[in-house]
C-alpha cells in the first residue's frame, strides 16, 4: 500500500498532471504579475498624478505680485500673467518672460524682502 492511499487519494488522482507543463507556470505567474502591476501604480504612478495635479492647481491660483521660485532657482516677484507666460522681476532692473510650466514654487510673503536682507 502506497502511501498516498494510506492518506485516501487514489493512485488516479495523484498522477494526473496537466498535459502540457503551460498551464500550471502560467497560473503561477499571474498572480506575481498583478501584485507587481499593483505595486507600480500605488508607488510609481499615483504619487506622480497627485504631483502633476498640485503642481496645475498651483499654476491655476498663480497671481500677480505672488513671490516664486523658478525651477531654475531663479527668485523673484510676479508682474504679469498671460495663458501660457509669466513675467517674474528678479530685481528691479531685471524683468523675466518665463512658461507658466517653469515656476516651481509660491513663497509665502515676504520671503524676498527676508532674502535681500
Amino acid at each position: 500500500m502506497s502511501m498516498l492511499n494510506m492518506l485516501g487519494i487514489s493512485d488516479a488522482f495523484a498522477a494526473t498532471a496537466p498535459a502540457n507543463g503551460t498551464g500550471a507556470g502560467l497560473a503561477s505567474f499571474l498572480p506575481m504579475m498583478l501584485i507587481f502591476i499593483i505595486g507600480a501604480y500605488f508607488l510609481m504612478i499615483r504619487p506622480q498624478n497627485k504631483r502633476m495635479k498640485a503642481h496645475r492647481k498651483l499654476l491655476e491660483e498663480l497671481t500677480k505680485g505672488d513671490e516664486v521660485v523658478t525651477i531654475g532657482g531663479i527668485v523673484g516677484k510676479v508682474a504679469k500673467i498671460s495663458d501660457d507666460f509669466v513675467t517674474v522681476t528678479a530685481s528691479p532692473t531685471v524683468d523675466l518672460t518665463l512658461q507658466k510650466g517653469a515656476i516651481s514654487n509660491v513663497l509665502p510673503k515676504g520671503t524676498l524682502k527676508n532674502i535681500a536682507d
